[in-house]
């Protein structure tokens, strides 16, 4: 099996109104639960995109993100399954129940796994 990456931009969900937030997040907590139930969930988790720090090769640490940065990722859900089809129907289930797109990257294989 191969893990996905399923992740939507910082602000993705600015467009929902406060008062549709709670049903929002009882479907995303639906689709989690899904995918724990299948046997596929791996880890789900929001970032606060105000609290990132850079850290340089020489242990450099600066307040992030850079300002030329136009996107942040804001919430990820990674999934272990047996396609790219079945990671997009995952994405699907996500977009529905976070009202807002998904991107779906592959995690490279750990050639020692």
């Amino acid at each position: 099996m191969t893990q996905y990456l399923i992740s939507f931009n910082d602000g993705g969900m600015d467009h929902i109104p406060d008062e549709d937030m709670p049903d929002v997040s009882k479907a995303g907590l639906a689709v989690v639960q899904e995918a724990k139930d299948a046997g596929v969930f791996v880890f789900t988790g929001g970032l606060d995109s105000q609290r990132a720090s850079i850290v340089a090769t020489d242990g450099t640490v600066t307040d992030g993100p850079y300002p030329e940065t136009k996107e942040v990722i804001g919430g990820l859900f990674v999934v272990d399954v047996p396609s790219r089809e079945e990671a997009l129907t995952w994405a699907a289930k996500t977009a529905v129940a976070c009202r807002c797109a998904q991107e779906v990257r592959t995690f490279i294989p750990d050639p020692d796994a």
